[in-house]
């Protein structure tokens, strides 16, 4: 099976990307997704966040504030190499055991800091989203309510366009209509299942 890692910056579609792949019946492995449920009120996980970041980053109800949590590890790159070196084992673990359970001829393997992590060994080729700052400003402000300047330390803390272009093997562009970025992934779907076939033994 043919493990494809999709990443890109915040705000660039991935989620839109990898629901329109489970449409054409590919199974997709989500981190983020893992990474909500791994720190659920009474997880070992969470309790080790709280141990390191201190209570003001759980609300009254016992749960992960993730935006003030993101307000911490965004601004400085050692608190956020604190959190990653918390989930990042965790999350591996989880997926390895997903991948053990799949059979198709791809999948999808979403993990939002591929390139700057040791996922990306996972993964047999990097699928890239992308889409322009300006784009990418205005949907995360509608989405989570953070001013700009938050926002663009969120962009700078990440990987550069640059960056992640030199690694992928296929990039598909959120620069229009979702229907067009829906027919872009149906595209890209046919062209993995005919990489998929060059590739099988």
């Amino acid at each position: 099976m043919l493990k494809v890692g999709l990443t890109g910056g915040i705000g660039v579609g991935k989620s839109v990307v990898s629901n329109q792949f489970l449409k054409l019946g590919v199974p997709v492995i989500d981190t983020d997704v893992i990474a909500h449920e791994l720190v659920d009120p009474g997880t070992a996980a969470l309790a080790e966040i709280v141990d390191a970041f201190g209570e003001k980053i759980r609300t009254k109800d016992g749960e992960l504030d993730r935006k003030r949590l993101g307000r911490i590890v965004f601004s400085n790159a050692g608190e956020k190499d604190k959190l990653e070196a918390i989930l990042h084992p965790r999350i591996r673990k989880v997926v390895l055991e997903q991948l053990q359970e799949l059979s198709a001829p791809y999948c999808i393997l979403v993990v939002p800091l591929l390139i700057e992590t040791d996922f990306i060994d996972l993964v047999d080729k990097v699928l890239v989203v992308d889409a322009p700052d300006a784009h990418r400003i205005r949907w995360i402000q509608k989405r989570n309510q953070l001013s700009e300047a938050e926002i663009r330390n969120i962009i700078d803390a990440q990987t550069s366009r640059g960056e992640r272009f030199v690694l992928a093997d296929y990039v598909i562009a959120n620069d229009d209509t979702v229907d067009k970025l829906r027919t872009g992934v149906i595209a890209l779907h046919e062209r993995i299942l005919s990489d998929c076939e060059k590739t099988r033994p």
